[in-house]
């Protein structure tokens, strides 16, 4: 078949397991970091069948994971590599039953090390072949694009002591095992406490005037579960929105434009946040998107899953 032509393609035979992995290797990992790379393809074929593809561009590298059968996709690569399996993988509505390994390789990789692969081809391409599924969270916005660790408007920095968060790019660090932060009633119920003490604060900022110098503020309306937490009155610093701790519930923090002393940021749970205003950009994971002047993003929970190590 014409793929065979323009995929490098090798076997190996299996020493330590039957199972059988379909090993995909970004072309960028192999330009930037080929000893990395041959290391981990190594350390896989040394413990399970391998069947090593070597696109040469997105469409190559779609038409292998794809074509995969009864394989284990491993994606050898950066996090954009990480970022577009999932996204092909969702649009074709393959990923509930499709369990991927990630061996982070290349450019950036800090979104693949805040999920909990490992760091170092050798403990990555280990914890593929001895870890098990973790079932993540996953955002799902309005035009069908996939965030797997947060998305940031404005100057934003990680919430203050983010570190690996299980289902996200920065830590939730909010409230009890259930993803609930305190007072707050589950997902679906009625009129939430939190909601009570977001908009007082609201009120207690909206006459404070923005900052001068740096990037401006923004003026939005964020809504979770249909509610209105912020409105356009007041002046925001940022907002991040990212899959909770469990769930399926998304954590949204804004912080607001302070005066003089620093500003505690407000935090909202639920399951749909929906940001609107006037033309906004957005940082989606690593990728920059916009202008818009809405976007809506809603959690589903267990939706993709990942080999981590146990």
């Amino acid at each position: 078949m014409a793929e065979v032509a323009t995929t490098a393609m090798t076997s190996a035979s299996p020493s330590a397991t039957s199972e059988q992995l379909l090993v995909v290797v970004d072309a960028a990992a192999r330009r930037t970091d080929g000893e990395s790379v041959r290391i981990a393809k190594d350390v896989l074929s040394a413990g399970a069948a391998t069947k090593v593809c070597l696109p040469e561009g997105p469409e190559e590298f779609a038409r292998a994971l794809l074509r995969r059968g009864p394989r284990r996709p491993v994606v050898v690569g950066d996090d954009r590599a990480l970022l577009r399996t999932v996204a092909l993988l969702h649009r074709r509505r393959e990923l509930a039953g499709c369990t991927l390994s990630v061996v982070p390789v290349g450019g950036p990789v800090a979104l693949a090390r805040s999920l909990g692969v490992p760091g170092g081809a050798v403990a990555a391409a280990r914890a593929v072949l001895d870890g098990r599924e973790r079932r993540l969270d996953l955002l799902v916005d309005d035009s069908d694009g996939v965030v797997l660790g947060g998305v940031v408007l404005g100057g934003v920095r990680p919430p203050s002591g983010a570190g690996a968060g299980a289902g996200g790019f920065w830590a939730d660090d909010g409230g009890p095992g259930d993803g609930r932060g305190p007072g707050e009633e589950r997902a679906g119920g009625r009129p939430r406490p939190w909601l009570r003490t977001c908009r007082s604060l609201v009120r207690a900022f909206a006459t404070r005037p923005p900052r001068s110098g740096g990037e401006g503020p923004q003026r939005l309306r964020v809504e979770v579960d249909g509610e209105t937490v912020v409105d356009l009155d007041q002046p925001l610093e940022s907002v991040s929105v990212t899959p909770g701790a469990a769930g399926g519930l998304v954590t949204v923090e804004l912080r607001p434009v302070p005066l003089g002393a620093a500003v505690e940021p407000l935090r909202a749970t639920g399951r749909r946040v929906t940001v609107s205003g006037p033309d906004f950009h957005y940082r989606a994971d690593t990728v920059p998107t916009g202008p818009v002047r809405t976007r809506t993003w809603e959690a589903r929970e267990g939706a993709w899953g990942l080999t981590l190590p146990r």
